[in-house]
């Protein structure tokens, strides 16, 4: 299965980092990733392949959660079929 994770906030050092060290001590693979910043405000958002993940979906959300509380950034994680299909035209 897999999942959209997207990161926003104001642009620190270590995003990129600490958010891919919580999926890979968690056995997720980053399948895909684009990231960017505007006007110092860091956007991210991540294919993410969770079969092998350590942590179920709850509890992988919980996790992503407290480490965006922790840097000061929002850190979302959906089901890729729901995240195509709010975002479908």
């Amino acid at each position: 299965m897999r999942a959209v994770v997207t990161v926003m906030g104001q642009d620190k050092k270590g995003i990129i980092a600490k958010t891919a060290s919580l999926l890979a001590e968690n056995d997720i693979n980053i399948l895909d990733i684009t990231q960017t910043i505007v006007q110092n405000i860091f956007t991210m958002v991540m294919l993410v392949g969770i079969d092998d993940s350590k942590l179920d979906f709850t509890a992988l959300g919980e996790a992503l959660d407290r480490l965006g509380k922790e840097m000061d950034v929002e850190i979302r994680i959906q089901h890729e079929d729901i995240f195509q299909s709010m975002h479908r035209i």
